[in-house]
């Protein structure tokens, strides 16, 4: 019968199938994206800011010059004058040649999304402990996940992970005989929380990592997107040892080009090349070929600089609007930069629980279940900046509060968090 959900396959699939399940921001998507409902819940940079004129153009010029070659297959590793562009893209990080960063050690990966994958495979068997901040990146979840990690989150407050919880959490895995493969930290306006790891917490982190022999992977998709002067350096800036740097163009130019990368050392980076060529083969040679063009004719710089304004002044508006109109008992991060803002809902309050009734009032969010690996954070969401113009993120908020209010009152009056009739986290189209 078509259309069955039924799956004649169950005991036929390897072990690691069983613990994958779709990210509730997949989920989201297809409702979310009706025209009638205000999305805060995506990640979407806004490529409608690009000169997308003259993106075809360079598109059409790359393809007739060009095109022979970017349509062919490509090295493992990723092409040189790409490598050699990641080099002057770090750069700005402070993750240049002073600390050891070369073309001969990037490795290019599609989007950031497959360098932590790559990282993982590497290094972790299954039941092998990372650890990440808590909240954190959804992906990665979903990559540890995936690999049969055990994840063991690490708090994180206004001024991002904090070292102390950091060092109990290390001294109490030692306890249990257990050693971390790795530290996953997006440090910089971290996604979910947009919080960034203070100067003097950089430092101490590092210190700890070092001190344990903890390796740590350095997540940095926003680093270029602040809105209040310069951010801290990357930590792979401030060490060399032990420290793996991956990036992205997705949120500077284009997420769908899917092209990212990794600064390892070089017996590392060596694995990560054949785990590459493993898995895919090699990179687009055509996405690569595109973003070399876009950063070696295009006045690229400018254009971060048009999306930091960008998103700036929505994030202005986001602040703002929860300022007016979110009742008593809420709390909320204020980003210098990225996509994201991280809200705390009043005491009592389940935020996946209150998603139905939040879809039926035309407004979305991400439940902050989504973002620890053990199904915490009902009390908070995560709610997105980048996407939708001021005057919708003001109507967004609006309805927003109030679902909360009333969700208050039902609280208040019933002793819990009453959900819409359905139990589905979204409901059916």
């Amino acid at each position: 019968m078509s259309g069955t959900t039924l799956d004649d396959y169950t005991d036929r699939y390897a072990q690691r199938v069983h613990g994958m399940a779709q990210s509730e921001i997949r989920a989201l998507f297809s409702v979310a994206s009706r025209p009638e409902i205000v999305s805060l819940a995506g990640g979407n940079p806004y490529t409608a800011a690009l000169p997308l004129g003259e993106v075809g153009e360079m598109f059409a010029e790359m393809l007739a010059t060009d095109g022979a070659k970017a349509l062919l297959y490509g090295p493992g590793q990723g092409d040189a004058q790409l490598r050699e562009a990641i080099c002057m893209v770090m750069a700005d990080a402070g993750v240049d040649l002073s600390v050891g960063a070369s073309p001969d050690d990037v490795v290019v990966t599609v989007g950031a999304q497959q360098a932590l994958d790559l990282i993982t495979r590497i290094f972790c068997d299954p039941g092998d402990v990372v650890i990440a901040e808590g909240p954190t990146y959804v992906g990665a979840l979903g990559v540890f996940q995936a690999a049969q990690c055990e994840v063991v989150h690490v708090p994180v407050d206004d001024d991002g992970l904090i070292p102390e919880a950091l060092e109990e959490t290390l001294a109490d895995l030692a306890k249990h005989g257990k050693r971390p493969k790795f530290l996953y930290t997006v440090p910089t306006y971290q996604n979910p929380t947009g919080v960034t790891l203070t100067e003097q917490r950089r430092e101490r982190v590092l210190d700890i990592c070092e001190e344990a022999g903890l390796l740590v992977v350095e997540d940095d998709p926003y680093g270029a997107l602040g809105f209040e002067g310069q951010p801290p350096k990357a930590l792979r800036a401030r060490r060399r040892k032990g420290i793996f740097y991956v990036g992205t163009f997705s949120k500077t130019f284009a997420a769908g080009l899917r092209v990212g990368w990794v600064l390892a050392p070089p017996a590392v980076r060596d694995k990560l090349v054949l785990a590459t060529e493993a898995a895919i083969l090699c990179p687009s040679a055509l996405t690569q070929t595109a973003v070399v063009r876009y950063l070696t004719t295009m006045a690229w710089r400018e254009q971060v600089k048009t999306f930091r304004q960008l998103y700036g002044s929505r994030r202005d508006a986001l602040l703002s609007a929860l300022a007016d109109y979110m009742p008593a008992g809420m709390r909320w991060t204020k980003p210098g930069g990225g996509l994201f803002v991280w809200a705390e809902l009043p005491e009592g309050l389940d935020s996946k629980a209150m998603l139905p009734r939040a879809l039926q009032q035309r407004v979305a969010y991400v439940p902050g279940t989504g973002f620890f690996a053990d199904g915490s954070g009902r009390g908070q969401m995560r709610l997105n900046f980048s996407f939708p113009p001021a005057d919708r993120i003001r109507e967004g908020v609006r309805r927003l509060a109030d679902v909360i209010t009333e969700q208050s009152a039902l609280s208040q009056t019933f002793g819990e968090s009453h959900p819409s009739a359905s139990d589905d986290v979204v409901p059916r189209p």
